[in-house]
């Protein structure tokens, strides 16, 4: 729809969508109150209105009552509605050879000395090697493979560095036939990394680090998946700001899943990640992860980064990350029932039971 668009007055307007009939709505956002990305019709809905003035209303409506407040809208209106949530709803195709008929495990495998969580455990490609296999053994549908630290307050890592810790390992899983992506932000180490083996690209930047990321994405032709982060790590938590964090995120990843198709690369070859914990407070985040689903309106699998995070020492009681295991579980069930096809963590064998049982009581008659 528009940028701008005026709403006519209708029952639903004065049912609570809008907070006057005649207020200028700048964007409407549409968060399932269900299961999306499965191809199934949702029932209930938020509705997230953001007006001329950056004041949010937050509505819950059935589906017909949606439908209804959309005609009354106008056609840009009705069409806008009827393309969120054909996107929420749809069938994803698969992506890197995945079905996406269920969330995947993506077990994070950091070679490097300083991670926040794993640091120094798989610095050595040996060590990496073994706990990337038995992170497969234990229920892992890919590896993500990872040379540079991106925590809060951390540095970059020299590009001839990061590359001497990720291309062999990669090779290595790669020719053990693992299925894996490389965590990257240099367009010189997607390039060495799928050389080795590597079948996915998960940039934190979104394919934003320098002007050669994108045209690289591009020729490399494997899938990518587009993180979120306001900021860059060194100074990202100082002073997290948004209007309402889950519809600026939206907005951002929605111009980057934009530049991408513009660029030439498919819709079905792209994810979307809105980034917990990078740039976000404690507040920002629960934001996010309420409205999970708000982001298959993009079209595009959901990736969800919980596990192990200060989100959940700090809406809680402090833990380290040691001691998140709990809360990393929690935001892998509350990804699950909001239909995220990745969910990336450092627990697998933790998180493939976990999931199991969600799957086993979603798929039970």
């Amino acid at each position: 729809m528009p940028d701008t668009a005026t709403l006519t007055e209708s029952p639903a307007l004065r049912r609570g969508f809008s907070p006057e009939p005649e207020t200028i709505v700048r964007a409407v956002y549409l968060n399932p109150l269900g299961l999306g990305g499965r191809g199934r019709p949702v029932a209930a809905w938020e509705v997230i209105l953001r007006t001329a003035s950056d004041a949010f209303t937050t509505t819950a409506v059935g589906r017909a009552e949606l439908l209804e407040w959309g005609r009354a809208g106008g056609e840009p209106l009705t069409a806008h509605v009827k393309r969120r949530m054909a996107a929420v709803e749809g069938v994803r195709p698969e992506f890197a050879g995945l079905s996406m008929d269920r969330p995947r495990i993506m077990g994070i495998l950091n070679t490097t000395p300083d991670s926040f969580s794993d640091g120094g455990r798989h610095f050595a490609v040996e060590d990496a090697v073994r706990s990337g296999l038995a992170m497969l053994d234990a229920g892992a549908d890919l590896l993500d493979v990872g040379g540079e630290s991106t925590r809060p307050g951390s540095d970059p890592v020299p590009l001839d560095e990061e590359l001497r810790r990720v291309v062999p390992v990669i090779r290595a899983l790669a020719e053990r036939g693992a299925r894996v992506s490389v965590d990257t932000r240099q367009p010189s180490v997607m390039e060495a990394a799928v050389a080795a083996g590597a079948a996915i690209i998960n940039d934190i930047t979104a394919l934003t680090q320098d002007a050669t990321s994108l045209p690289t994405a591009v020729r490399l032709g494997v899938p990518v998946m587009l993180m979120h982060m306001q900021g860059q790590p060194k100074t990202m938590q100082a002073s997290p700001c948004y209007a309402f964090a889950p519809v600026d995120v939206f907005d951002w990843l929605e111009q980057r899943v934009e530049a991408c198709l513009a660029a030439g690369i498919a819709r079905s070859d792209i994810c979307v990640d809105p980034g917990v914990g990078f740039g976000k407070s404690v507040d920002h985040n629960a934001q996010i992860v309420k409205r999970l689903g708000m982001f298959h309106g993009l079209g595009c699998p959901v990736l969800l980064g919980m596990s192990r995070k200060s989100f959940i020492g700090g809406a809680s009681r402090g833990e380290p990350p040691a001691d998140r295991l709990a809360g990393s579980l929690a935001g892998a069930v509350l990804g699950a029932a909001q239909g995220v096809q990745f969910i990336r963590v450092h627990d697998v064998a933790e998180t493939a039971q976990a999931l199991a049982v969600v799957r086993a009581v979603e798929t039970v008659s």
